[in-house]
Order: C-alpha cells, then structure tokens, then sequence
C-alpha cells in the first residue's frame, strides 16, 4: 500500500533549512501552511482552517530548495504525507504529519520566477553554471519542472 498524496499550493511559514545526514546526503526542511482563504459577503478576505506541514527534500533537491524558498513565498507542491514518531525526553511517544516532497516550485499567482537549470556534474548533482552546449540553459523551464517521475531521493530516513 501506498502513501497518501497531497498536492497543493502552500505559503512557506518559516526559511527552507538544509542540514546533512550522517552519511553526508543533503535534506531541506521546509515549513508549509495550507489554507483556506475566501472572500466574505462584505468581499474581505477572510482566513479558514490552516493545515501545517513539514516539508521534507533530499539529495540535489534539498540542496537547490535550501538556495531558493524563503519565508512567505508561495509554492506549488505534490508529495506524499507519512507521519513521523518519536520519543521526547520525558519518554513520551510523538508523532506529527511531514510531507515527502517529490515536487515543488513557486506559484506565479502573484509573484514572477526566474528558473535557472544547474549544470549536471558526472554524480548527477548540479552547479550553478549552465552546460555550454544545454540548450535550456537560456530557456525558462516550467516552475517546479522535473524530468523523469519519482527519484529515489526519499532513500534515507533525516537525521532530524
């Protein structure tokens, strides 16, 4: 059986956060609020139920996330919802909802974005630096674009 899907358009509450696993692997964590937003009778702008969710990316992801998302900035997602549970320091059992992205990027609703396609080094990272003979790399991709389907980025467990 598979994990439930969620997809959305979401406001960042908090900086994307890069940490590294143990094993060197880059995760970004990246703190999401999805609400329900609608206009009353007198046409303000009122605000419904709120769902908060931590957001989880790895690999070279996690890494272009980290340079680009920040506090407030509206993003189109799609991942998978588990719930992650562990044991404070009183020995108490927790447990909170993290959303395994598979993709995200920024909603132009209200707000313009500039895609920038990293260079593919021979382990399938990226650079900063466009590939001479990458014909994308003057294009503007579709935000949130991804070749390919599901990674394996989802391989190992944060160390957070």
């Amino acid at each position: 059986m598979s994990l439930p899907t969620m997809n959305g358009v979401g406001r960042l509450t908090g900086d994307a956060e890069l940490r590294f696993a143990p094993s060197g692997t880059p995760v970004a964590k990246i703190p999401l609020a999805f609400n329900q937003r609608k206009k009353d009778e007198s046409g303000n702008w009122v605000d419904g139920d709120v769902f908060f969710v931590t957001g989880t990316l790895f690999k070279q992801a996690a890494e272009n996330a980290a340079e680009t998302y920040t506090k407030g900035m509206e993003v189109v997602v799609s991942g998978r919802l588990k719930t992650r549970q562990w044991e404070d320091n009183d020995g108490q059992k927790r447990s909170m909802p993290e959303l395994l992205i598979d993709a995200i990027g920024p909603s132009t609703s209200f707000a313009t974005a500039k895609v920038e396609k990293n260079a593919r080094d021979n382990n399938g990272g990226g650079a900063r630096t466009a590939a001479p003979d990458d014909p994308w790399a003057a294009a503007a991709a579709p935000a949130g674009a991804r070749s390919g389907g599901r990674s394996s980025n989802f391989d190992e467990e944060p160390p957070f």
